[in-house]
């Protein structure tokens, strides 16, 4: 297999441009064009008051990839206008960013490489070289460590020694509260020199306010080039109650592992990971890339130690945006965790723990609604799951589907892997509590179940609707895998949820699903346009008629113009081209609804498209709209739908692909705990998914 396309080396970073955004799940970086002195920090897990909008969030934490230079004591920090950006190289096979740049003091110019990494084998780790020569003789000092100045919050501590020890195990540690003092970070660092033996190793260690710094300070010749590594853990309090004495002892472990073993053990995992890539043939250079990016940048947003889920843009922040405060939303387990549960599973059930570890959270927020079970809070904080929607958007609380993609999730979780130990003590609480929320939501009409008073995917509505068909239709296939699960641990609910789902009542008119009870045609803007009916039927996986299901499609394919480049749904309707066999159009809706949200230099997905809406700020990565893309391609265009069978029977129908592209392959994908190759080419009757031999 070639290797995956990362972004072509940027030479000129203009102003528009976000910095590179590099992560391992657990920790998410900004490393900016000149990564000493321009990037940020962000944190699984660990929690802060937003300062606008007084809700909890996420919050910054110490930079850990902080530097600086200094030529004959003039600074990089102090005169950062005499640094001349050279180069970045962003390699996505490993995820390592290698950032090359110029800063001249007089007649000396020191040429500087910057190689940074998020260590996936030790998820609290990272990685950073700095290679400096210098081309002139001169006083050169060199700095590395963290630094926490610019951000919200406070010192609790700051540290130069290691209690109980005569030698420090680390350069120096921290703890770190944030604004509002939900919540409070640790971080350490090690470094090493190689260089010439007579240079001068010092550390401020009576300023307890001033950023941790090693630094080496030493007269060097013409040609002569100096190295200093730093290996720095950083540690959430949710993580740990003394986050900084565990991120000291978690650095001081990668110091003995060393960089270079931590390094290739890093390129191992990624290149394993890089087994579950989409094959896009017959696409051409363009798409792959697209898809690769996609991939690496959902799986840089997860881990098997993601406990705290990942949000709407992973662990990724700039100040030009609010990036939703970092709350956890249904963008989730919609489509981020679907990719996940193919490529890597272990990840995708770490993203279940944060939703499994805070029931008694939904319980409450229920209970606060005037029902019984589990009810999901629309935007949920990091620490035990309440709702931290701002206030100033409270109709945004009745945006009530995301207990059906919670429960979805968990379900086919179970098909994926067949391991009943998860539906027994994981699975079946989250079912049953959306099955039992589902049934006090319902109202018994003379047209059978309702749920009233709600708000669809489109959520920009002055006020609530009525049987919104995108949650009736959720709500139905909820309450048949709930009855499944309780048949199958041998419960007594099925019956009675099986009812309920037979009898809810979804809006329909000449062969069409609505979008909700009082849909028509006339329904103008965003809102109108809005697909909401097809995605009940993907990804959700609502079962109705060829008929309704067809004239549905075409129904919301003809609207949908207005619509096209906002977030989430544009990256599906490709899919729904081509169920209905219109190739042509799929490519087409591809284009507008994915293609064209990227963002340069480091194919970043934006939240809204490029093109339509090329004033709004540039972000990403968005992961609904990546993960929605990979779903298209994993589960959509093959047509795949996960379920109690073998999974050579998930398949559905035949493959229909968009114009151009011949195949979609994916060497391994994970099911039943093993591993499987997938096949779809166009016009076969079937995709196939084989599975390894034992």
């Amino acid at each position: 297999m070639s290797e995956p396309i990362s972004p072509p080396p940027l030479k000129d970073f203009r102003p528009e441009f976000i910095p590179a955004y590099l992560s391992n799940g657990l920790i998410g970086l900004r490393v900016g064009r000149i990564p000493l002195i321009e990037g940020l920090t962000m944190l699984n897990g660990l929690a802060g008051v937003h300062p606008e909008d007084q809700v909890e969030g996420f919050a910054r934490a110490p930079y850990v990839v902080a530097g600086d230079i200094a030529i004959d004591r003039v600074k990089l920090s102090e005169r950062s206008e005499r640094a001349r950006f050279i180069e970045q190289r962003y390699d996505f096979s490993c995820g390592e960013l290698v950032s090359r740049f110029a800063f001249e003091v007089g007649d000396v110019r020191a040429d500087v490489e910057s190689l940074v990494l998020c260590s996936r084998t030790q998820p609290t780790v990272v990685l950073h070289e700095l290679r400096v020569s210098v081309n002139g003789p001169c006083q050169l000092s060199i700095a590395m460590g963290i630094d926490p100045i610019g951000i919200e919050g406070r010192w609790r501590k700051r540290e130069t020694d290691t209690p109980g020890a005569k030698e420090p195990i680390v350069d120096g540690s921290l703890l770190w509260e944030t604004y509002g003092g939900l919540g409070s970070c640790g971080a350490a660092y090690v470094t090493r020199f190689e260089g010439p033996e007579d240079a001068k190793r010092e550390r401020e260690e009576n300023d307890r306010l001033a950023p941790l710094h090693t630094v080496y300070s030493l007269r060097a010749r013409s040609g002569a080039t100096c190295v200093v590594r730093s290996i720095a853990s950083v540690v959430a309090d949710q993580m740990h109650a003394q986050p900084h004495r565990q991120a000291a002892r978690l650095a001081a472990v990668g110091a003995k592992l060393g960089f270079d073993r931590l390094r290739k053990e890093n390129r191992e995992a990624w290149a394993d990971l890089w087994r579950g890539r989409v094959i896009l043939s017959g696409a051409g250079r363009r798409w792959q890339e697209l898809a690769d990016a996609a991939f690496y940048y959902l799986h840089a947003s997860a881990h098997t130690s993601s406990l705290f889920s990942t949000s709407m843009f992973g662990l990724a922040y700039w100040p030009n945006y609010h990036y939703y405060r970092g709350q956890v939303m249904w963008d989730i387990e919609t489509f981020v965790f679907p990719a996940l549960l193919l490529t890597d599973p272990h990840a995708a059930d770490a993203l279940l723990s944060y939703r499994s570890d805070r029931l008694e959270g939904a319980r409450r927020n229920a209970a606060l609604n005037g029902y019984r079970g589990l009810q999901f809070p629309w935007a949920s904080g990091p620490r035990d799951g309440n709702e931290m929607i701002r206030v100033s958007a409270p109709l945004v609380t009745l945006e009530q589907h995301i207990s059906l993609s919670v429960a979805l999730a968990f379900a086919r979780y179970v098909h994926a892997t067949g391991d009943q130990d998860f539906l027994r003590e994981r699975a079946w609480p989250v079912l049953e509590g959306v099955a039992e929320w589902i049934s006090s939501r319902v109202e018994c009409t003379d047209r059978g179940y309702e749920i009233r008073r709600i708000i669809g995917i489109a959520e920009k509505r002055d006020e609530p609707i009525d049987n919104a068909g995108y949650v009736n239709m959720a709500a139905k296939v909820v309450l048949r895998e709930a009855a499944e699960a309780a048949r199958c641990l041998g419960r007594q609910d099925a019956q009675a949820w099986e009812r309920i789902a037979e009898r809810i009542f979804v809006p329909w008119a000449n062969e069409v699903i609505l979008n909700h009870d009082r849909f028509t045609p006339d329904e103008a803007g965003v809102t109108g346009a809005t697909p909401e009916a097809l995605a009940g039927l993907f990804p959700v996986g609502y079962c109705t008629s060829a008929e309704t299901e067809r004239a549905t499609i075409r129904f919301y394919l003809d609207r949908v113009g207005e619509f096209i480049g906002h977030p989430m749904l544009s990256a599906l309707l490709g899919v729904y081209a081509a169920w209905i066999g219109d190739r042509d159009r799929s490519l087409e809706l591809f284009e507008k609804g994915y293609a064209e949200f990227i963002n340069a230099p480091f194919t970043e997905t934006d939240e809204f498209s490029r093109t339509r809406f090329s004033d709004r700020p540039r972000v990403g990565p968005f992961q609904a709209n990546l993960g929605g893309f990979l779903m298209a391609c994993l589960y959509g265009l093959p047509a795949i739908r996960l379920g109690p069978e073998e999974p050579t029977e998930w398949p559905r129908r035949s493959v229909c692909l968009p114009s151009g592209w011949t195949a979609i392959d994916v060497e391994r994908i994970w099911v039943r705990n093993r591993p499987a190759s997938l096949h779809a080419a166009h016009g076969e009757e079937r995709a196939r998914i084989a599975l390894a031999a034992d």
